[in-house]
Order: structure tokens, then sequence, then C-alpha cells
């Protein structure tokens, strides 16, 4: 009887999306990832030597029955730690940070409210050995989250570490938090206007922005949506937004190592990673570089769940869509 209950618990949309024959074309994926229950999807590849493909199914705005734009703006969420990263690396190359002070010396007054502030550095905290908690696993961030007025820090102030610095790993988006505010700090003006110096304008972006409020016209972000709840979570401001096309243009960049000055990428593989998830309600973003068959592949979905299923179920659609591209070689 025990194994009969424990079948009842298997996530059999996963196990259904995961068996399915996999289809000849990458539009008819897409499609298929639809019939799954996401409202809309868009997809970017670029394979080296061919113009890069737009795909796209189902919703921009379902309300408005407007279709999936390939062209939208998406929110990023944690992809934008690739930029942090990078413009980190970049500062360090110019010796106007070290990756080697630590949070304390940037930030004395965290000391006593960030555990270990002396001891963790720029580095520790750009590869998420710092043991610092993160904000967004404090259930009072979620339901303050309307109260734009709370600085976000606060929810990670005077807890105990998670482990003493390098020590372990603990993804932590208060890292990134304070990565962003060093970069403000010795700058002296904000991480998306050094983004654009460094790294939007050598790349030709004219599409990635920092928030909502870059944004000319609102109806080009796609709606985001979260199972079960009627709301567009749309106007929520929520950090970076670009298309898939901008994302995949970086991304590109940032595996040939064209982004990067000469020195830089060596430091930068030294301290992370190549592409990158991201989530937020409504939204949930994939970025990706397959070396084996030189090919970015860049997928946003604007349906969650902060259960897992949709998280799951969006990478094994694009571990198909790989598959498809691969089997084309």
């Amino acid at each position: 009887m025990a194994s009969i209950a424990s079948l009842y618990f298997v996530p059999w949309i996963l196990v259904k999306a995961w068996i399915l024959p996999l289809p000849d074309t990458v539009q008819e994926q897409v499609n298929e990832a639809i019939d799954h229950g996401f409202d809309g999807m868009i997809v970017y590849v670029d394979e080296a030597g061919k113009p890069p493909a737009f795909y796209t199914a189902g919703w921009h705005d379902r309300k408005k029955k407007i279709p999936a734009d390939p062209q939208a703006l998406f929110k990023i969420a944690s992809i934008s730690k690739l930029y942090v990263a990078v413009s980190i690396t970049k500062l360090a190359k110019d010796k106007r940070i070290s990756l080697d002070k630590t949070l304390a010396d940037y930030f004395p007054e965290l000391v006593g409210r960030i555990k270990n502030a002396e001891k963790i550095t720029l580095r520790l905290m750009v590869q998420h050995r710092s043991g610092i908690p993160n904000f967004t696993d404090n259930p009072d961030f979620w339901k303050n989250r309307e109260d734009t007025s709370k600085d976000a820090l606060e929810y990670a102030l005077d807890l105990p570490a998670n482990f003493e610095p390098d020590k372990g790993y603990g993804y932590s988006n208060t890292n990134y938090l304070l990565l962003s505010r060093i970069i403000e700090k010795v700058t002296g003006y904000s991480r998306q206007q050094y983004f654009k110096e460094e790294i939007l304008i050598p790349l030709g972006l004219k599409n990635t922005f920092g928030s909502l409020d870059e944004v000319d016209n609102l109806d080009k972000v796609m709606s985001g949506y979260y199972v079960g709840i009627e709301d567009d979570f749309k106007n929520e401001d929520v950090g970076m937004i670009a298309t898939a096309q901008d994302v995949g243009i970086f991304l590109r960049a940032l595996n040939d190592g064209s982004v990067f000055d000469e020195g830089e990428q060596e430091i930068y593989s030294s301290i992370y990673e190549y592409e990158h998830g991201g989530l937020v309600p409504g939204y949930q973003s994939l970025a990706e570089y397959h070396k084996d068959i030189d090919t970015v592949v860049v997928q946003f979905m604007n349906t969650t769940d902060f259960e897992g299923y949709e998280w799951n179920l969006s990478e094994i659609v694009i571990n198909r869509i790989v598959k498809i591209v691969r089997n084309k070689k």
C-alpha cells in the first residue's frame, strides 16, 4: 500500500514532459510547453554562423489576448547577477576595488549587523561563499513585498550566519544586493549606469533596463502570472528588464570573452559562472551557453509557482530544445 500511496505524489506533469517523444523542431517544443500550462513563452536560439532564431507561443497578455512577442521586454531576475559579476571584475582589474577587501572595509556600519562582515571578502560574496543570509528567504520579505519604503537589506540584518566565511556554499541574493551597492559606492552613480557604460553600449544593447521606470512603454513588457492567481505581476518593479535577444547577445559576449578587456576574463573565470537563471513572481528565465554546439539559448516563461513544478518544467523544456538543436548539427 505504501508504494501505491507514494505514486499519488509523483509529479506526473514532469514525468510526461520528460518522456514525451522529442519533436523535430524547436517551435513544436515551444507549442508543447504551452500545453503543459505556461501562459506564454519566448525562446531565442543563437547558433554560431547562423542568424539568431526566435520562437514564441501563448500570450504576451492573456487578458487582452495579445500573442507572445519575440521582442518583448521581460524581467530577467537573477540573470542580472552575471552583469554584476562582470562589473565587479572590471572594477577589480581597474584597481578601483579589491576582491580581497572585506564587506567591513566598504560598509563599516554593517559590522555587528552582518555576522563576520570583517572576514567576508568581495570574492566570497561573488561566489556565494559568504554565509550571509538570503533576504528573500525571510518570510517577512514576502509579507511586506508591497512596502517599497523598507530596504530589502533589512531582512538579512542581525541574523546568524548560515556558515563561516569560505566554509560552505549558500546562494544568497543579499551578496549581490551588497555587491551592487559597492559598485555604486566606488563609481558614484547607479549600477545600471555602470552596466551601460561598460557592457550595454559596447555591445550595442539598447533593450536592457535597470527598472520599469526606464521603460518608455509598459505595453512592451510581457505580462507575468502566478499559478492560481488572476493578477498580472507586470507592474511590480523587481530589477532588470531585457529582451531575449539582448540577454542572448550578452551571454555570447560573456562566453566568447568579447565583453572583457585584456586581463579581465581570467579574473572572472576565477570567481563566477557563465550562465544563469532567474525567478520572480510571474517570470522565470534561463540563459545557457552550450560549448559543444557553440549555441546560446535564452528561454523566457511568464508563468511561475514557488513549489518547484514550473521551474522544473522549464528546465525540462530547455533541455529538450537543446537536444533538438544538437540533433540537427
